[in-house]
């Protein structure tokens, strides 16, 4: 059964510590894990293909924090996460809908091409949802051109729906303030 949200947000993580990336990524995710817990939002975890965010939740977890995994068929939490509520749900279209429409914001943490795509597959999966990306190293940076360059051009007020941080402690900050302009 999922927990509430102390503060009323549910947040899409979208991390992966597979595959090439940033070095420092496990790290980033145990820094977003606990802010997050710390905040009192409820986070929602895709696990796909055996890819999970394990040092994300179990940073929150530790921090006290709210934690769902919404997953395919394949997916075997480790002992560690036992208790962990799990969402079953073979079909990833399914999954990607269920993420679209149980948050009220996106988060990317720098991970992999497969949490990016799962990222905008589930942002076109539902309502539009406000997102946030840490950009750290410059993760997001060909995104964040194409947001400046493109979106700002054709898209009036994209930008109270795509922001980006360079760092975690800032990430909470653009979460709730994207949060507040979607209502």
């Amino acid at each position: 059964m999922a927990v509430p949200s102390k503060t009323g947000l549910t947040i899409a993580i979208f991390a992966s510590d597979k595959g090439h990336g940033d070095p420092e990524r496990a790290s980033l995710m145990g820094e977003a894990g606990r802010m997050f817990a710390r905040k009192g939002a409820r986070m929602l975890c895709l696990a796909e293909g055996g890819a999970l965010p394990v040092p994300l939740i179990t940073a929150a977890r530790t921090a006290g924090g709210s934690v769902d995994v919404v997953a395919d068929a394949s997916i075997v939490l480790p002992q560690a996460l036992d208790g962990l509520p799990i969402t079953v749900l073979p079909e990833r279209a399914e999954r990607l809908a269920y993420l679209a429409n149980a948050a009220s914001v996106f988060v990317a943490l720098p991970g992999s091409l497969a949490s990016i795509s799962a990222l905008f597959g589930t942002w076109a999966s539902g309502p539009v949802r406000p997102v946030v990306m840490l950009n750290r190293h410059r993760a997001f940076e060909v995104l964040r051109g194409f947001a400046t360059d493109v979106l700002a051009a054709s898209v009036s007020g994209y930008d109270k729906n795509v922001q980006f941080t360079d760092n975690v402690e800032d990430l909470w900050n653009k979460v709730a303030w994207v949060s507040e302009q979607a209502r």
